[in-house]
Parts: C-alpha cells; structure tokens; sequence
C-alpha cells in the first residue's frame, strides 16, 4: 500500500453557505462564472452567487451541458483569454465543474484544447478554479478529474491534474430541493457505482479503505430506502456521500476498477 495522498480542496458544507464565497476569492481578482441551462436562475442559487459577488468584477457564461463539449467550452476559454480571467467559478453539477477545469486549463494554453484529454499537452498549470456544487454525484467538486467530449469526433476523454483541483466547494445541501427527482436518482446511483468502482476489485488488506467504503455503501443504501422521505439530514448525507465517495480516500492504495 504505497499511495500518496492529498486533498487540499476546502469545503464548506452546509445550509446559507453560498454566502461564504465572498472570503473564498480575492477582490482584485477577475471572475469567470460558468453555469448550465438556467436552472440556477429559477432555484434562487445565482442570486445567492451574485449576491456574495457583489463588488467584484465578474462576468458569466452559461450553457455548459451533460457530457460538455469542447466546442462549447472554448467559448468560455476565449472569453478568459481576451478578458484576462484570473479565477473560473463553476455553479452546477459535475458537468460544469467539469467544464469549468477545461476552460481553467485550456485558458492557460496556446495550442488547442482537445490537446489535454488526448494527452498532448499535460496539464501543469491552470487558472484557479472554484465550484458551488447543485447536484450531488461525481466529486468532481474536490477531486482533479475532469471528463469532456467533442461533439465533432463523438470523443469523450478524461484528464486528471493536480493543477485543476477546485480551490474550494461550497456545498448547500437546500440547493437539492427543486431538483428533478430523477437527477437525485442519478447523483445517488453514481456515487454507489464510484464506490464500488474502488472496492468490488481485489483483496489489499485496507482495511480504513475498505471500512470507509462499505460505511458509504451502507449510507447510501439507507438513503436509497428512503428516498420518498427526503428531509435536510436526508439531502446533507447524500451530498456528502458522493462527495467522499470520489475524493481519491478510498481509492488510496487499493486496485480500481473504472
């Protein structure tokens, strides 16, 4: 079991938590924030980011889907480029913040794009990044993984850097209210497939790891009986459940499926 380990991603977890990102990124800096279709406009969580913004010199784009594309994406990228970005805001779910490592990453590069998930270009810088999670599911939120697709080749690719870890997730568990029931389905089944990802391989003698993955498991089996009894505690524990079930802890040492 030779591993080694770091998150250095800081999390603030809980109710009115959007609040805190006005200490999270530097007043001097210049903010790209990056979102999907909307919904955020609808659920009151842009006005909570633009609020907790107020003062600072931001700017927004919007569109980033499920599986985003890099023809979308580098829009977002020329955007940093011609407005000197200094810090990319993700306010969604995996996808964007996804996304939002893409464009980190890509803005800080002179060739192109879908040369980082093809592996011709290793990522060793980016532009720092930070995300106000809306859907509980991959991690992507404290992890350095990021998977993309381009729409014109039907590629999707995955690239990992250290450069790309979120600076920080917030982490309100009431943003999970006015989501579609089928979506806290999905962000429930990723996290159980990504622990078992980490545990049904081979026997290694971790027990911390293996432990820690089998109280997750046992967590979200609970919250899976009780999915028509959603309450705060319900929504907190499965927020937190897919967080740790990809932040690199259980998978430290251990054989990996994917």
């Amino acid at each position: 079991m030779k591993f080694s380990y770091v998150n250095p991603t800081l999390i603030q977890f809980g109710q009115q938590q959007i609040a805190s990102l006005t200490d999270l990124i530097a007043k001097d800096q210049k903010v790209l924030v990056v979102y999907g279709g909307g919904s955020i406009k609808k659920n009151g969580v842009y006005d909570q980011v633009a609020a907790a913004l107020e003062g600072f010199d931001w700017v927004e784009f919007s569109g980033v889907g499920a599986n985003p594309t890099i023809e979308v994406l580098d829009q977002a990228v020329k955007i940093c480029k011609e407005q000197d970005i200094d810090f990319v805001l993700g306010v969604g779910g995996g996808s964007v913040i996804d996304g939002v490592k893409y464009i980190a990453a890509s803005a800080v590069y002179d060739g192109e794009g879908w040369d980082i998930p093809t592996g011709k270009h290793k990522v060793t810088s980016a532009l720092p990044i930070g995300a106000v999670l809306t859907l509980p599911a991959t991690g992507s939120e404290s992890n350095q993984g990021s998977v993309v697709s381009k729409a014109a080749t039907k590629e999707k690719l995955p690239f990992m850097s250290p450069a790309v870890q979120p600076k920080f997730a917030i982490m309100d568990p009431d943003v999970m209210k006015t989501l579609p029931q089928r979506q806290l389905v999905n962000g429930l089944v990723d996290a159980w497939v990504h622990t078992c990802e980490q545990y049904l391989t081979f026997p290694e003698g971790a027990l911390v790891q293996d432990g820690y993955a089998e109280a997750l498991l046992k967590a979200l089996k609970v919250l899976g009986d009780n999915f028509e009894n959603q309450d705060d505690a319900w929504r907190a524990n499965l927020m937190w459940s897919a967080n740790q079930a990809l932040n690199g802890l259980i998978g430290s040492g251990v054989s990996q499926d994917w």
